[in-house]
């Protein structure tokens, strides 16, 4: 079992930036892909990015890329995620997850979820 909790969600101006932490506890945290994904109210849960068990490999959706950046720290095993350029459709939940395979976009392929944290952009 992998326990991950969010955290450094908030209320922001467009064109501000935030940076999610997703702190994992329980099996080993350096074996696992991560992503981040995001759920707009009546929408559906949506990839943003995700990044491989050692960090050397990266993949980003389309909408957040040049803007978000995601990044591991093992040793202190935590995955984040920097968001610049915020945008008001930006504005979701944001959930992390750990996939014990490869790095993937794909949510049913992920094992183990976070609760999230709220992320609100403004115009």
């Amino acid at each position: 079992q992998v326990q991950l909790v969010e955290s450094g969600g908030g209320l922001v101006q467009a064109g501000g930036s935030l940076r999610l932490s997703c702190a994992a506890s329980g099996r080993t945290f350096s074996s696992y892909a991560m992503g981040w994904f995001r759920q707009a109210p009546g929408k559906e849960r949506e990839f943003v990015a995700a990044i491989s068990w050692s960090g050397g490999i990266t993949y980003y959706a389309d909408s957040v890329k040049g803007r978000f950046t995601i990044s591991r720290d093992n040793a202190k095993n935590t995955v984040y995620l920097q968001m610049n350029s915020l945008k008001p459709e930006d504005t979701a939940v944001y959930c992390c997850a750990a996939n014990e395979g490869s790095i993937t976009a794909r949510v049913l392929a992920y094992d183990y979820w976070g609760q999230g944290t709220q992320v609100t952009v403004s115009s």
